[in-house]
């Protein structure tokens, strides 16, 4: 007895497997071949173990790495040439062998300064050598290779693209500019399978490639992304955004169809779950964080691409996500799902991780509302989605009944109202708050220049404005010290002076000009109210001047409305001897008086600042794609192996 559990506790030394060994000799810069002249056909019929090996170069300091570093550079580029063996587990081998090589090179590189061309490749021959691996690479994914194994060929690309948190800094990445697998790509986004295996880190792949050196030189991913005409390869890269954006959107949307106890606290902890109210600040923003990467990746074809466009609100053909077995209950598109998506992420502006976010979708809706046909479609009335959108429940409004099916530009709207009535805070996050009135103005703007008369309650988006403008008035101390507030307030008052000037070509019915008319009437104290703030910063030498002039001059015609109109309906009231009229009776007055009105008329009310990333939003953009990097970096598994799977997978296609 004794005797077993001394044997069984250890006390005899464990012997070592023979792959850790020869991970062992190797980097001690031992030559395992002169021995062995099989040695490389042995090595890759042993499974490899890949958080050893990894480890085995991370150990490594500076001059131990440039000892290692033949030994190193052999290893990788063999794995490369047994890319093109015949025996399939080989490959699979060589595949995780060099993952965990480039995982671990690139780590050490940055600790000892080395260049990690130089320590994978060494510099006279990286350039073929690279292009023998991308051939390599292009041939297992467009083949037919297994599953496992193109999952495999895009980790490696993927752990190569991600190795420096600046991909722009990634000089490994040259050759893949030479060496172009965006066709590739490209086609297993065609593919129905391939795109539900392999979907999403293939649009990231693409994604991050599209981000290296972006202003700097001619990039061919940018190129051939935005000429891309292929329909099902547009619709196979807007499916993928569709699944990951349905996925994150789906327990909210359970939440919400779960009885609510009517408590206003109960209802928004049920809506927003821990997502939002967690203490812990790493794990809120790592949620937040979660789906960017694919936001960019809509990003970039929204922006690149104008045949993508077509593609925002084509009804979904694949309405469930791969891992999902139950079909969606009403049928949806890309645009609906993003809409639904910024409803969510909308209601969290708290931390600068999470403002990233929000800015990211407002930069993606500005330019889909300066696309002409993105326009069109969203206002087609014979295209119409139920989207719930999820809003902030707030003490001071009952809970808003869900709309119908509507068209998207309607629902769009919705989701801007919703933003401004929702982020009227202290720490005002004003840029956020440019971008959501930018959005609007321009779907102003195509409904104006197209005449598109959209049936809409405009009622509850002048009164978001309104209210807007009333916070701007009563923290004019606290903003004004911090913040261009009077920038906000002209963009606000402009697109009132869309409606005033240019409201009976595209409002629905003369119903609605005269509802415009009442509402500036009824609240006019705000704006006489923003006119008196206006003028005392324009009178006086400051920061923001200017901006308070030409918010001051702004007003006139919205002035000359409650000046023309107040003392007319006064003047009834008084001939009447009513004090509370109703809505019918002011607008009587206002329909009779519209004739001895006399308005300026105002340039540019119609016209908008074309978005460019360059060089405004540059660095933003920057920075969102250090993180998406970093994010994709920690998320790459390419230890774990069915190993069963791939043997069964090997066998099938044989």
């Amino acid at each position: 007895m004794n005797s077993r559990k001394r044997s069984g506790s250890g006390s005899k030394r464990q012997l070592k497997e023979k792959i850790v060994q020869i991970y062992e000799s190797f980097f001690k810069g031992d030559d395992l071949t002169r021995l062995n002249p099989n040695f490389w056909d042995e090595l890759f019929l042993l499974k490899p173990k890949v958080s050893h090996l990894e480890n085995e170069i991370l150990r490594l300091n500076e001059e131990q790495l440039l000892a290692a570093k033949e030994n190193i550079n052999c290893l990788f580029v063999q794995c490369i040439e047994t890319l093109g063996n015949d025996h399939q587990l080989r490959i699979v081998y060589a595949l995780q062998t060099l993952c965990a090589i480039t995982s671990a090179v690139y780590k050490t590189s940055g600790q000892c300064g080395f260049d990690v061309i130089d320590i994978l490749l060494g510099f006279d021959t990286a350039e073929q050598r690279m292009k023998l691996l991308l051939n390599h690479c292009n041939n297992l994914l467009s083949g037919e290779s297994p599953p496992n194994l193109k999952s495999l060929c895009l980790k490696l690309l993927l752990l190569m693209v991600t190795g420096n948190d600046n991909v722009s800094q990634n000089t490994l990445l040259e050759f893949v500019m030479l060496n172009s697998v965006f066709e590739t790509l490209i086609q297993l986004l065609c593919d129905t399978l391939s795109r539900i295996h392999h979907g999403h880190d293939v649009v990231l792949l693409l994604t991050l490639l599209i981000n290296y050196r972006k202003h700097e030189s001619a990039n061919p991913y940018i190129v051939k992304l935005s000429i891309l005409d292929d329909e099902l390869a547009l619709n196979g890269y807007g499916q993928v955004i569709s699944w990951s954006l349905s996925e994150f959107c789906r327990p909210f949307s359970q939440d919400q169809k779960e009885p609510q106890s009517g408590n206003w606290f109960s209802s928004l902890s049920n809506i927003i779950g821990n997502m939002f109210l967690s203490e812990d600040t790493g794990t809120r923003n790592q949620q937040i964080r979660a789906n960017n990467g694919v936001l960019v990746a809509l990003y970039e074809a929204v922006h690149l691409n104008r045949n993508f466009v077509s593609t925002l609100a084509q009804t979904q053909a694949e309405v469930t996500a791969p891992s999902e077995t139950e079909p969606v209950p009403e049928p949806t598109n890309l645009l609906g799902t993003f809409f639904q998506y910024c409803s969510i992420v909308m209601q969290d502006t708290k931390c600068e991780a999470s403002q990233n976010t929000v800015k990211l979708c407002f930069v993606v809706l500005t330019c889909v509302a300066e696309d002409h046909y993105a326009n069109s479609v969203m206002h087609d009335v014979n295209l119409v989605f139920k989207i719930h959108l999820h809003r902030l429940p707030m003490r001071h409004r009952y809970i808003i009944s869900e709309k119908p099916s509507q068209t998207l530009a309607n629902t769009l709207l919705d989701l801007l109202v919703e933003f401004v009535m929702s982020h009227m805070m202290k720490k005002l996050p004003l840029e956020l708050y440019l971008l959501c009135v930018g959005v609007m103005h321009r779907v102003l703007c195509y409904q104006k220049r197209c005449k598109v008369r959209l049936i809409y309650q405009w009622k509850e988006l002048w009164a978001s404005l309104i209210a807007l403008l009333k916070f701007i008035i009563t923290n004019e101390a606290h903003l004004a010290k911090k913040m261009n507030v009077f920038h906000l307030a002209h963009q606000v008052i402009n697109i009132f002076n869309l409606f005033i000037t240019y409201g009976d070509t595209f409002l629905h019915s003369p119903a609605n000009y005269d509802e415009l008319y009442y509402e500036l009437i009824r609240m006019h104290q705000v704006f006489d109210n923003v006119y008196s703030m206006a003028y005392r910063y324009s009178a006086m030498e400051g920061e923001f001047k200017d901006t308070a002039l030409k918010l001051t001059n702004s007003l006139v015609n919205v002035r000359a409305i409650i000046n023309h109109f107040t003392p007319k309906i006064d003047a009834w009231l008084a001939g009447q001897g009513l004090s509370t009229p109703t809505e019918e009776q002011i607008l009587e007055v206002v329909r009779k008086s519209y004739d001895s009105l006399t308005l300026k008329l105002q340039d540019s009310l119609d016209q908008y600042e074309r978005y460019t990333e360059n060089p405004r939003h540059s660095a933003f953009f920057t920075a969102m794609v250090r993180n998406v990097v970093s994010d994709t970096r920690q998320s790459i598994d390419f230890a774990t192996l069915d190993l069963q799977s791939i043997l069964q997978e090997f066998s099938t296609i044989t």
